[in-house]
């Protein structure tokens, strides 16, 4: 390929008049009828939204608007192979076609009410056919790019960037050449494909009804190139392990993600992440060297279920001990009802192994408080690294109230004290967002 842009007059030609497709549509056909002046050499640069459209990747969806959401939330996660970030609503996934992009490059714009649409299953092959039918129905040989929009790291804004490819060397290497300045270029490697796309989209945009525009007038070869082979290696990607900013600011965040949930989705929760929060909270301090926490994760749904409606009893025998109205104690008693919703209950107990015998009440008091602490570190370190897994979470004192019960339902020993439960789940509202820091009026006295 010679130099792509500098020694060529480029132009950037729309293609109107093309209908709203749907699945099954001649795309071809319908491309081929709307340039009959294509040459050799231009570049046909397709939105692969049509792509998508005529390929069938749409999906029904609800017209609702928090039900279309749910669908697509869904569809985000079933085209992502991993999660890469997520900010507030937004979620950045690496999908199957290898693209790092905002939700799986599932998207909702420029189709029906009650439609979504999906990235082309193999955006190449699209590009490739595409080629090879504009070749037969018109006798010129052109590339074919295909493209879809996308943000940037770094950099404000979004532009469309190849998804697929065929007909072009998508990359132009310069290194070795010498630039005007006697320099000898090192590492430089051109994106074509990605330049075409975007400047195609000048004359596409997004309101435009205008999903094809051609690109005329460069100099491009076919080595066989794909647009796959734009997306960076595993192995090279600067940005995978995250940047010291970022880093810095989950630091910072880490405790303010953690607040009260008291509904939950049906999204299972990862008994992994559970386990790493579980593993964190364990290394909470802890007086005399001693392990004096533990957490029992109630799994069995039947023996929760068991324990909650044994600790409701005791809380209702309790209360009309009060001589409370039975109207008071119905509401007081559905506080506990997000226990019994929660997707997993994990339930912290204080063990006093190894503390201290004084013989004076003063000294045996703070021993007694010094382990209580302890026990509740570890219930914040589990609440806080919880939602660093991206889990909600409630603690809620009900067993504190009830340990004997507590105990003979989970057939614990009765040196084990139980430190009030934690309902664990994926928040109905969406993923966890860090609110502001507290104002320090009333909480921080400095002396």
């Amino acid at each position: 390929m010679t130099d792509h842009a500098a020694k060529a007059t480029v132009e950037i030609l729309p293609v109107p008049g093309l209908p709203e497709f749907r699945p099954g549509d001649d795309l071809t056909a319908a491309i081929a009828s709307a340039v009959p002046w294509l040459r050799d050499g231009d570049v046909v640069v397709v939105t692969s939204k049509v792509v998508s459209k005529v390929e069938g990747r749409l999906v029904k969806v609800p017209t609702d608007p928090e039900a279309r959401d749910a669908v697509r939330r869904e569809h985000v996660a079933a085209e992502a192979v991993r999660v890469v970030a997520r900010k507030f609503r937004t979620l950045i996934t690496e999908n199957r076609l290898g693209l790092v992009q905002a939700a799986s490059g599932v998207d909702a714009s420029n189709v029906a009410g009650d439609e979504i649409a999906l990235l082309p299953t193999d955006p190449d092959g699209s590009a490739a056919r595409l080629r090879a039918g504009l070749r037969e129905l018109l006798g010129v040989d052109v590339a074919v790019v295909i493209t879809d929009t996308m943000g940037r790291t770094w950099r404000l804004g979004q532009t469309d960037v190849a998804i697929g490819a065929a007909g072009m060397a998508v990359l132009h290497g310069y290194a070795g050449q010498i630039d005007r300045q006697g320099n000898q270029l090192a590492v430089t490697n051109i994106a074509v494909a990605d330049e075409v796309a975007a400047a195609a989209d000048l004359v596409k945009g997004k309101l435009g009804a205008n999903p094809v525009a051609v690109v005329r007038g460069l100099s491009i070869e076919d080595n066989g190139s794909t647009a796959r082979d734009l997306v960076r290696p595993v192995d090279e990607d600067l940005f995978r392990m995250g940047t010291e900013e970022a880093i810095a600011q989950g630091r910072a965040e880490a405790v303010l993600l953690r607040r009260s949930v008291r509904a939950f989705t049906d999204e299972p929760v990862d008994a992994e992440a559970l386990r790493r929060a579980v593993g964190a909270a364990l290394t909470a301090p802890a007086p005399h060297h001693t392990r004096p926490v533990r957490f029992v994760h109630v799994r069995d749904r039947d023996l929760r279920t068991r324990l909650l409606e044994a600790m409701r009893a005791a809380w209702q025998r309790d209360l009309r001990g009060d001589n409370m109205s039975e109207d008071r104690i119905s509401r007081r008693i559905r506080r506990g009802d997000l226990l019994f919703g929660a997707t997993e209950l994990v339930v912290p107990f204080l063990v006093r192994e190894g503390a201290h015998d004084y013989p004076d009440q003063r000294r045996a008091e703070a021993e007694r408080t010094m382990f209580t602490i302890a026990g509740g570190a570890a219930v914040q370190g589990l609440l806080v690294a919880l939602a660093a897994e991206g889990l909600g979470s409630c603690w809620v004192s009900s067993t504190i109230f009830c340990p004997d019960v507590v105990r003979e339902v989970l057939d614990l020993p009765a040196t084990w004290e139980p430190l009030g439960a934690v309902a664990v789940g994926h928040p109905v509202d969406g993923p966890l967002t860090p609110r502001p820091p507290r104002d320090l009026t009333d909480g921080l006295i400095e002396l």
